[in-house]
Formats: C-alpha cells, structure tokens, sequence
C-alpha cells in the first residue's frame, strides 16, 4: 500500500477532461463522413435493386420467349414502387391473368426514383432481350443534389443495362448523350 500521493499512478480529473474533449472533437469530425458514408451505400443499394429488376426482366423475357414489363405500380416509382410481370399482351399494364414474377416496395425517404421520358411508367423487354425503347432512371439520395448523392441507370435500345455516372460532380447524373436530368425531384 502506498500512502505517498506522488507515487501513486493514474490520471488526474483535469487529463480526463482533456482526453474526453478529444476524443468528442475526434468523434465530431468523424459523424458527417460517417453519414455521408450510410447514404452512399444505400443509394448504391437501390440502384442496384433496380438493375437487378430489369436484369431479371430482361432474363426472363428470354427464357420464356415472352415479352416481360416492369412498371411502376403507383403515381411515382419511388413512392409506390414496381412489379416485374409477364406482359402477355405487350401493353405495359398488369392485367388480370398476367403473372408478377416480382414485387418491389417504394424507396423509402428522402431517396428518389425518376424514370426518364421514355420510362415515364413502364419498360418492357421482349423474347429477344431487346426493350422497347431506351432511355434512363435516376434514383437520388434527396431532392437537392449534391456531389454524389445519385445514380443513372442507362438500358440501351438492345436492353443492356449500366450505371452511369455524374462527371461533373453535381449530384446529377448524365448519360453518354451528356442529357442531363435537372431535377432529383419527381414531376
């Protein structure tokens, strides 16, 4: 037992205080990277759902020989989100009969998803594995952009799907034809 206070080891209040301070300062610093590290993924994840629902579209078209749609099921595709269905009669709507191969529920908020002008509400895909048009969807991490906080999913007239990117880093992205959208916000 040692009755000397100057021999005895461990900190003072005050070198507690100082080392707390820091590593509040330190963890403060860390926060927003870690956030913006969160939304990042999450936008890659929904982007990569829908790439994996057109992929599957697109497969399935072909092994069936039959012409598949994916179509938002509401007023907006993020909001309401899309079914993959047999679309027997090549409309781009669910009737009743058609098989749903798969359902997607809505992107939750503040995430977007924005089918460009040709993708307005549907996109099919027929037994060859071409669609009926090509175009783009944009899905934002929120209705303001930002460097980095969206994604652009180009399908080519043949049906090929890709991820674009944002070159110019304004949180909007573009595709090969430089049309840019001009809002993260649905019409």
């Amino acid at each position: 037992m040692c009755n000397n206070p100057k021999s005895a080891s461990g900190f003072t209040l005050l070198e507690l205080i100082v080392a707390i301070s820091i590593a509040g300062i330190l963890m403060a610093m860390a926060i927003p990277s870690f956030s913006d590290m969160i939304r990042n993924n999450r936008l890659t994840t929904y982007a990569n759902e829908l790439v994996g629902s057109l992929n599957i579209a697109r497969s399935e078209a072909v092994k069936r020989g039959v012409t598949v749609s994916v179509r938002k099921t509401g007023t907006y595709w993020n909001t309401s989100g899309w079914n993959v269905f047999v679309d027997n009669d090549e409309d781009g709507t669910l009737d009743a009969g058609e098989e749903v191969l798969k359902t997607y529920a809505p992107l939750p908020a503040p995430f977007t998803l924005i089918g460009g002008n040709n993708f307005v509400n549907f996109i099919r895909y027929k037994a060859d594995g071409s669609s009926n048009t090509f175009g783009s969807f944009a899905v934002c991490a929120n209705a303001t952009p930002e460097p980095y906080t969206s994604r652009l999913i180009i399908i080519r007239q043949l049906g090929r799907v890709r991820v674009g990117k944002d070159s110019n880093n304004d949180g909007i992205p573009e595709d090969d034809s430089k049309v840019a959208l001009t809002s993260c916000t649905p019409p």
